[in-house]
C-alpha cells in the first residue's frame, strides 16, 4: 500500500538529511495469531544516540489509545500531530500490513534504528517490540517480534 501524500510530506523531513537521494522502502509486518482485537502499531526512527527523529506510520486512528504505544508516546510527548495524515486502520491478528515510504539514503548504515511499538486493547502493551538498525545488509532479513508481531522485514 502506498502512503498518502501527507505521509510523503512527513517522510520528506526524514529525506532532508540526504536531500538529493532517497529510496523507496517497503515494510512488511506479519501479525501473530494472538487472539485479541486489532493492534495499534507505531513505526518511528531514532538516531544513533536513541533520540527520536520522526514517525513514519501509525496503524490505528484513535489518538486516545496512543498512550498505550508507550515508547513512541514518551518520545513524542504524545503529540498526535506527529502522525497526522499517516495513519491507517489497526491490524488484526494473523493479518499482514505492508506500507512503503521514500526514506533518505542518509538514514541507512548511519546508526539510525527503526522501532515498532504494538498495543492491543485489554492485553499487554509491547513497547519497542521490533527494533532494527536501518542498514542495507538488513534489507530482506525477517526479524521476529516479542509478542503481537510474528515477523517484520523491510525491502529496498
Amino acid at each position: 500500500m502506498k502512503t498518502l501524500l501527507s505521509a510523503l510530506a512527513l517522510t520528506t523531513a526524514l529525506t532532508a538529511p540526504g536531500l538529493a537521494f532517497a529510496k523507496e522502502v517497503t515494510f512488511t509486518t506479519q501479525m501473530a495469531n494472538y487472539g485479541g482485537d486489532g493492534a495499534y502499531l507505531a513505526y518511528y526512527v531514532t538516531d544513533a544516540s536513541g533520540a527520536y527523529v520522526g514517525s513514519l506510520w501509525m496503524a490505528g486512528a484513535k489518538a486516545k489509545y496512543y498512550k498505550s504505544l508507550s515508547d513512541w508516546y514518551r518520545a513524542t510527548g504524545g503529540n498526535a500531530a506527529e502522525v497526522a495524515g499517516i495513519t491507517g486502520a489497526s491490524v488484526g491478528a494473523g493479518r499482514t500490513l505492508t506500507v512503503s515510504f521514500d526514506l533518505a539514503d542518509a538514514l541507512f548504515d548511519a546508526g539510525y534504528q527503526l522501532h515498532v511499538d504494538a498495543a492491543v486493547e485489554d492485553m499487554r502493551d509491547s513497547p519497542s517490540e521490533i527494533v532494527v538498525p536501518l542498514t542495507t545488509e538488513g534489507a530482506g532479513q525477517p526479524v521476529a517480534g516479542r509478542g503481537y508481531i510474528a515477523s517484520f522485514a523491510y525491502e529496498m
